[in-house]
């Protein structure tokens, strides 16, 4: 049955929509399986289990339109060196989780929407295209049922265009990976070579080794929490109501901020990249919104690759789960009140604080916890109270999101997923040319204040423009 919806900007009674959604229907579901299947067992990691088996949406949106024939064929060439996302989870004698390769298959859904394309981007923003969005990301029918790890919606715009709705297990991969293997599908579809990922699980695993620093042990990120706080958490993460702006700071602006946190900068001959200072700005400003207590304790997490902490140690092309998190925090007055350098400093700090020991540390930690069977009671030391005293920067703007090509020319924009949990998300520009769009996942109430004009020229104070870009 076709599932129809009107694209609006009203949202619930009383509160602004920040999202469009995309009318469109079902004309055909198809099961894509790569042909071979070895159905051996690969069980995850410590890292994989942190996230639980939710979905995480991602969509692109194309001017021309792509082949869905074509596509299913390149996909089910590309699933021969991705087995895991043909697979099935099922749950291991300890409570942790592995993937059977069975090659029980992908599931793609070809739609047609009656609309023309749109120019999708700051100013208009859909919905993840991925149908019955409560109905797909459902976390609940996924261990031991044939359920798809990995599902694919394209959406064919009248007038030419198409819409590339990606919806993949969070247990299988983080979001580097999760780039990886749609960069590896674009260039099988374009008949280009690529490299095979790496599905050792084992390799990760085997890199476990507890510290014998202390401060190390005491600064980990994660922490093991009784059955009752673990749900407690989750389900008030799950209540949260949150919404995404985005907006856009162009190369010179970048510049600007990252000169000025240079200028200002209080120790002799420190450094801090551009991302430090456009994160160091971005706490700050959120911080002044906020407006709480200057006695109150602000937290700024970090989600950080490993991979490059690990150096040669795990294989460049490891794919899977394989990022940490850490922390620093600043009373709210002191935020406020900082220079932009101090704050870019205290980011470089908090990620050169993700030291080899403590990522081998955290994999040991984490890997404890599953052989004793209470993995899923393993979660972020700052998961109690992240919704009102801290946000997390997610930084993916060196990844090639915008060379995703499969067929009708690289994507003119993508939309990110709200989140649970308050979140700036960083990505590049789809003309890559050194500048950062930015998403900023906040309570509805914070979105829509960020969304007005004085905020707007807040966040963008070092543009040399009133209005920002």
């Amino acid at each position: 049955m076709a599932r129809r919806s009107t694209a609006s900007r009203a949202g619930r009674k009383g509160v602004p929509a920040f999202r469009t959604v995309i009318d469109s229907r079902v004309e055909r579901v198809h099961t894509v399986r790569a042909g071979q299947a070895d159905g051996r067992r690969v069980r995850l990691t410590g890292y994989d289990l942190l996230t639980g088996p939710w979905y995480t949406p991602l969509t692109f949106f194309y001017r021309d339109t792509l082949d869905g024939a074509a596509l299913r064929d390149s996909l089910a060439r590309t699933l021969r060196r991705y087995p895991l996302l043909a697979g099935r989870l099922e749950r291991d004698a300890d409570g942790g989780l592995s993937v059977v390769c069975s090659d029980a298959g992908v599931r793609f859904t070809d739609a047609a929407c009656a609309d023309p394309m749109r120019d999708y981007g700051h100013g208009l923003r859909a919905q993840p295209v991925i149908g019955d969005l409560l109905r797909e990301v459902s976390a609940f029918g996924v261990v031991g049922k044939d359920t798809p790890l990995l599902k694919i919606r394209l959406t064919r715009m009248r007038g030419g265009g198409s819409v590339l709705g990606v919806l993949i297990n969070h247990t299988l991969a983080d979001g580097g990976s999760t780039v990886a293997f749609l960069e590896s599908w674009s260039r099988e579809h374009l008949g280009l070579p690529w490299e095979d990922p790496s599905h050792d699980r084992g390799a990760l695993d085997a890199l476990g080794r507890p510290s014998a620093d202390p401060v190390t042990r005491e600064a980990r990120a994660f922490v093991g929490a009784g059955r009752i706080r673990h749900l407690t958490t989750t389900l008030r993460a799950g209540i949260n109501k949150l919404a995404t702006v985005t907006t856009r700071f162009g190369a010179a602006e970048l510049a600007a901020l990252k000169a000025e946190a240079q200028r200002t900068l209080q120790e002799p001959g420190a450094w801090v990249s551009t991302n430090d200072a456009l994160t160091g700005h971005l706490w700050q400003v959120l911080g002044e919104l906020r407006n709480r207590p200057a006695e109150a304790t602000e937290w700024l997490g970090l989600i950080v690759g490993v991979r490059p902490r690990l150096g040669d140690a795990l294989p460049a092309s490891y794919w899977g789960n394989c990022v940490s998190n850490s922390w620093t925090s600043l009373t709210a007055g002191r935020l406020r009140e900082s220079s932009l350098g101090s704050l870019a400093r205290d980011v470089r700090r908090c990620l050169e604080s993700n030291t080899e020991d403590k990522i081998r540390d955290e994999i040991a930690f984490l890997d404890s916890y599953r052989r004793k069977g209470v993995s899923r009671h393993v979660m972020s030391v700052r998961a109690p109270d992240v919704s009102t005293t801290s946000v997390s920067v997610n930084n993916w703007s060196q990844f090639p999101l915008y060379r995703i090509d499969l067929g009708a020319g690289r994507p003119f924009w993508y939309e990110f997923p709200d989140l649970p949990v308050p979140t700036v998300h960083i990505a590049p520009t789809p003309e890559e040319d050194g500048s950062r769009d930015v998403y900023l996942c906040l309570p509805e109430s914070d979105a829509a204040l960020v969304d007005t004009r004085l905020w707007r020229e807040r966040l963008h104070l070092y543009s040399g423009s009133p209005t920002g870009p």
